[in-house]
């Protein structure tokens, strides 16, 4: 959003360029309609503020806002990007930015929402001299606002950028470098104004569950940012599985659609069925494909017919009425598909006056009336689910395209979809843990079983604590019960959602079923957390003297430690006969082997051919 030089000759120049090509009038007047539109826009401050929330990851606490714009919703100025290119156009751009955080400023005072408000403006409009407060009315303290900066070209003066952030800072504003990324001048901008905040452009979010490049360059941003000291916010959160990525790398802010979409009147805190993605009853092991086989697209999959886009309507309309069950057929462009017809609604158009004879010899791509939603079918329900949710809704009862790389398998119904996730939901609730929330036994070994179906690699790790008896004995089941929360949270933190899978077999016994490739690393770090998380589970006196006495059944008093972990593990390779039992009981003597060693340790099982791990205290 650089701001041109406001050229006194500009409708001249819209002349010029009126000559210069066919039907240029209609463009030239279409042209000055819409920035006369503007400036009335401008005059009557006719533009609505919209507010995102922006989301600690950690907790689901809302700790500011962005704001955004929209113009009247009746006119083309509606959309963000018309609205600022007209601003540039008519040499406004200040102006424009200038009315929207007054706007934004006042309205959020009205609303009486809490923490920061993140305001949009670009660098040249930085530099230009600072006035602030933007406006008398509805003041907010200078320390909840943000200035974002929007701009992704270089700015042409860095000396000068650095001073007016230094201005900006000194009423009290902090500084943002939106869309990091983006641009090829971030990085330098980033070094330069030193932002208190640097969100992440939407593209390196977007997959970044399943993207390993993605994932390391945003690792390499927030190793950045805790050497600048920079705040990292991950912009364009869409699914559960991006928003356990974004977190499992330590991101501490986020917004996206998943969260909160941008509104006129926004949340004040997270609604219930989005802080169920937080704390420690989130269900992070969803996106693991816990059920592959029987939780894809494929599950749902209806074989129905495909015609080439050229047949003629009165051959589909043959097919329809010779197969009476038949309510939608799929249409093929060089052999992939391009659409759905609907029966009831082909035949409704095709009844009316002369409709027969008018469309009845013509290619029945016509009959497409909406863009196909196509999913490939190991596409999981619930990422099926959220793909509906996020694009249109209207997929729901028109169906989707299910292909088998990109060619054509059949369709999906929405109300198939709607059953199958009821009942995978039905069925995780009754064997989750009732204490941590995790899938308990029938799960974990639904998951072993379909790794092995599928021939894919993996590591089972068997968590146990030691000495939990005498602690729970002696501080009481509920600081026990604290104790495995504190123990489910570790796991949580220390395993990638996207691909490995978490499980509470009961008691203080848990499995943790790796897909990462750095398992071995994960291990290592929450065996070295634990004695850090559980801490302030005890008595200072205790902590210090690294246990307790008690009295055990013969009435002898006899020194425990304090609880620590042990971890046991057994690699499974593809291409081994092992059976989900083996695996199970591999994993087991794996632990034992590691329980022998006294405190925090790990063990690898050596039949996998790997050594074992240094046990770590």
């Amino acid at each position: 959003m650089l701001t041109d030089t406001h050229d006194p000759s500009m409708s001249a120049t819209l002349r010029r360029h009126d000559a210069a090509r066919p039907h240029g009038g209609a463009e030239f007047a279409a042209g000055m309609e819409l920035l006369a539109g503007f400036r009335k826009v401008l005059h009557e401050e006719a533009l609505t503020p919209l507010y995102q929330p922006i989301v600690d990851l950690a907790s689901g606490e809302i700790i500011g806002y962005e704001g955004l714009i929209r113009g009247p919703s009746d006119s083309p100025l509606h959309v963000p990007a018309t609205l600022f290119n007209a601003a540039r156009l008519c040499g406004e751009t200040a102006e424009l930015e200038r009315l929207c955080r007054k706007l934004h400023i006042r309205k959020f005072v009205e609303m009486g929402l809490a923490g920061k408000l993140f305001l949009n403006m670009s660098p040249d409009v930085l530099l230009m001299p600072v006035a602030w407060p933007p406006a008398p009315e509805g003041q907010l303290a200078p320390e909840n606002i943000v200035i974002e900066l929007t701009e992704s070209d270089a700015p042409s003066n860095y000396p000068l950028l650095r001073q007016a952030a230094s201005d900006y800072r000194g009423f009290g504003l902090q500084i943002a470098i939106d869309d990091l990324g983006e641009g090829f001048s971030s990085l330098r901008l980033w070094s330069e104004l030193r932002p208190e905040f640097v969100k992440i452009d939407k593209y390196f979010v977007q997959g970044l569950d399943t993207d390993a490049v993605k994932r390391q360059f945003v690792r390499s941003i927030f190793e950045i940012a805790q050497q600048s000291r920079s705040l990292v916010i991950a912009e364009g959160i869409e699914t559960e599985a991006e928003l356990q990525a974004v977190r499992s790398l330590g991101i501490p802010y986020g917004q996206g659609y998943l969260l909160a979409r941008p509104a006129m009147d926004p949340p004040a805190a997270l609604p219930a069925q989005t802080m169920q993605f937080f704390g420690p009853a989130a269900p992070r092991h969803r996106n693991t494909d816990a059920y592959k086989g029987c939780a894809t697209a494929r599950k749902i999959l209806r074989t129905v017919p495909a015609v080439a886009d050229t047949t003629a309507t009165n051959d589909v309309y043959d097919i329809f009425k010779k197969q009476a069950d038949l309510h939608v057929l799929g249409v093929l462009r060089n052999g992939l598909p391009i659409g759905l017809i609907h029966r009831l609604r082909m035949l409704d158009r095709l009844a009316r006056p002369y409709h027969r004879e008018l469309y009845g010899n013509k290619p029945c791509a016509q009959f497409i009336e909406n863009q196909p939603l196509i999913v490939e079918h190991d596409t999981s329900l619930q990422d099926l689910g959220y793909l509906i949710s996020e694009s249109n809704p209207q997929h729901l009862s028109d169906g989707f395209i299910i292909a088998e790389g990109g060619r054509f398998l059949g369709v999906g119904t929405g109300m198939d979809l709607l059953r199958e996730i009821t009942q995978m939901q039905i069925h995780a609730a009754r064997y989750a843990n009732p204490l941590t929330q995790l899938p308990g036994n029938v799960p974990i070994n639904e998951h072993i079983e379909a790794l092995l179906e599928g021939r894919e690699s993996f590591a089972v790790c068997y968590c146990d604590l030691d000495h939990f008896k005498p602690f729970n004995d002696l501080y009481s089941y509920r600081k026990g019960d604290e104790a495995i929360q504190v123990t489910a949270n570790l796991l949580r933190a220390h395993t990638d959602a996207a691909r490995d899978f978490v499980g509470h077999i009961g008691g203080d016994d848990f499995i943790v079923v790796f897909r990462s490739p750095d398992w071995r690393q994960r291990c290592q770090r929450i065996a070295a957390d634990f004695p850090a998380v559980t801490a302030s589970l005890y008595k200072d006196h205790h902590l210090a003297a690294g246990g307790y006495v008690t009295e055990n059944r013969q009435g002898i008093e006899v020194f425990h430690p304090l609880i620590s972990i042990s971890l046991g593990v057994t690699q499974v390779h593809a291409d081994l006969p092992y059976s989900s039992h083996q695996v199970a009981e591999f994993a087991a003597q794996a632990k034992s082997e590691a329980k022998k060693t006294p405190g925090c340790s790990v063990f690898v099982d050596r039949r996998s051919g790997l050594p074992a791990v240094a046990a770590l205290g």
